[in-house]
């Protein structure tokens, strides 16, 4: 690693922290112009890529990790990170080969006829070798980097005081961004990694999914007895990258029917409960020279459970069915809402979304009507879950696969037979309802009147009105409340010039100054937590 001191570790990220908590917070005080927020965005997010390359280990997976929590973050420090690489240079040779020999608890020879000292793959955590059983089978080797776990802990010390600090003091409405809930997310996912006894169990149960699929899909397969937690041997697997254009094209299938069998792969493990690949970048997605879909690197998944597909298929059948309440009370139990005092806002907010008629309007009007929904979507306390931050990763990073492999070809054109099918395979559950009124109706807008069309600009404007009212009055709240910290600053500052100086009114003026101000400060923060707690229509 780049950095390997604890101390220093430790330094560089609080330093870079403060800084940027630091800057945000005198902008808001001079109250800059939405440009200028833009380019302080753009240099936090460049700086805070140089800090993650110099640092690497953990750091890099929560840049990922961050990257794509978009309903979080500014786009412009987004646009900084989204495509970081979590390469890095390998480990001596010398300490590969003592960590396989200490989880093992023999020496190479015994297990392996042989194995590469150059590694073929080298990320934060792990690291990938080419080697040859003793029964002359090859394998590909997965070795946990060493040293990783002290580096991590470290880490994670140093955001749980980055997360306290942010919890407290970032001048960002509590439940708006649940801090905690960020933090437990990004442990649980980097801690998933850490165990390759998990990765393990993953391919064996998409082994086992896709059984019955074994013509279109290949998953390496695992040998048990040599995993480990920190070790992972699986079989060597050879394919074709996407990005390969050449090879792609020797295949025996045309691009559109291989852009099926991708889509086929992986909508049912988007639709249904069970684990989804979280991961799916070209890198990890390969075809076989027989035009299999090779699926890699299942160390980073998502699941979907029972309770959540069933909330899902609830959440649509409720939006067809215009049962709004139904629908928020779906949203509060796939846990996008934290709680539900915002639910008549959320229910006006959900039926003006889905009484708009794209086709009417122009592209230009698309776009205003995109910011301001953004805008007023931001004004309420909606965080998404992990687990489908990953499952829209994995979406999107499909999609950017699919386009790659056939740039020419409508993609919901492309899905739509393969969506179909997977449909009407669904026996009496309550995705053949969707199936049943698909089928019935074939314009999703036609389901809402024209009366409801012409009436949706008002009720829309009515809305956007009251939630920049209830803005308002919690950027006075919060305003006030800064004042009182700066005066409780400025007031410790002069109690404590008064002591050095032994000048008694001074400590005095000061000391009730704090004290005040401090008062102040309490009571903004409980009219803060009230207007969180009571924030309805009526207000």
């Amino acid at each position: 690693m780049a950095v390997k001191s604890k101390w220093k570790r430790i330094y560089k990220v609080l330093t870079l922290f403060f800084s940027i908590f630091l800057k945000i917070y005198w902008y808001k005080l001079r109250k800059k112009s939405d440009s200028e927020w833009e380019k302080l965005w753009l240099e936090i997010g460049k700086k805070f890529r140089k800090t993650l390359f110099e640092l690497e280990g953990l750091l890099i997976k929560i840049g990922q990790i961050l990257s794509i929590r978009s309903d979080l973050l500014p786009h412009a420090f987004i646009s900084q990170i989204q495509d970081l690489t979590d390469k890095v240079p390998p480990s001596n040779w010398d300490e590969i080969k003592k960590q396989l020999e200490n989880e093992w608890g023999e020496s190479l020879d015994y297990h392996l006829q042989s194995i590469d000292q150059h590694s073929i793959a080298s990320a934060s955590i792990g690291e990938v070798y080419k080697g040859v059983l003793k029964n002359g089978t090859t394998v590909a080797i997965k070795v946990q980097r060493p040293h990783i776990q002290s580096i991590i802990q470290t880490d994670f010390r140093t955001l749980r005081i980055i997360i306290w600090f942010a919890d407290h003091f970032v001048p960002v409405p509590k439940g708006f961004i649940q801090f905690n809930v960020l933090f437990k997310e990004l442990k649980q996912v980097i801690e998933q990694e850490l165990d390759f006894q998990l990765e393990m169990k993953s391919l064996i149960y998409f082994k086992e999914r896709y059984k019955s699929s074994s013509d279109i899909v290949q998953i390496p397969s695992v040998y048990k007895d040599l995993c480990t937690s920190k070790i992972l041997v699986m079989e060597w697997v050879e394919g074709i990258r996407l990005s390969d254009e050449h090879q792609i094209n020797q295949l025996p299938f045309s691009r559109e029917e291989l852009a099926k069998r991708l889509i086929s792969v992986f909508l049912p493990q988007w639709l249904e409960p069970g684990l989804f690949h979280a991961d799916p970048h070209p890198g990890n997605i390969l075809f076989s020279p027989e035009g299999k879909v090779i699926m890699l690197d299942l160390g980073m998944v998502g699941e979907i459970s029972k309770k959540d597909a069933t909330n899902f298929q609830t959440l649509i059948g409720s939006v067809l069915a215009k049962d709004y309440t139904k629908a928020v009370e779906c949203l509060y139990h796939l846990e996008f809402l934290h709680s539900q005092d915002n639910s008549r806002t959320m229910e006006k907010l959900m039926a003006e979304l889905v009484s708009f008629d794209p086709s009417q309007l122009m592209e230009a009007d698309l776009l205003k009507l995109k910011l301001e929904m953004n805008d007023l979507i931001q004004a309420l306390p909606i965080q998404v879950p992990t687990r489908f931050v990953f499952l829209g990763r994995a979406v999107v990073t499909i999609e950017g696969n699919l386009r790659n492999l056939v740039p020419d070809q409508e993609l919901l054109e492309l899905g739509k037979p393969v969506f179909m099918k997977w449909l009407q395979s669904q026996g009496s559950n309550k995705w053949s309802f969707l199936w049943q009124w698909a089928k019935s109706q074939p314009l999703f807008h036609i389901i809402h009147s024209v009366t409801d069309f012409l009436q949706a600009p008002k009720k829309y404007e009515m809305v956007k009105e009251t939630e920049q009212r209830r803005l308002f009055q919690f950027t006075i709240i919060e305003n006030n409340k800064k004042r009182c910290f700066q005066l409780v600053l400025i007031g410790l500052i002069g109690v404590g010039y008064s002591i050095v100086s032994s000048q008694d009114l001074l400590w005095q003026l000061s000391g009730g100054l704090t004290i005040l101000s401090a008062v102040g400060y309490g009571i903004c923060g409980i009219r803060l937590k009230k207007w969180m707690k009571y924030m309805q229509e009526g207000r």
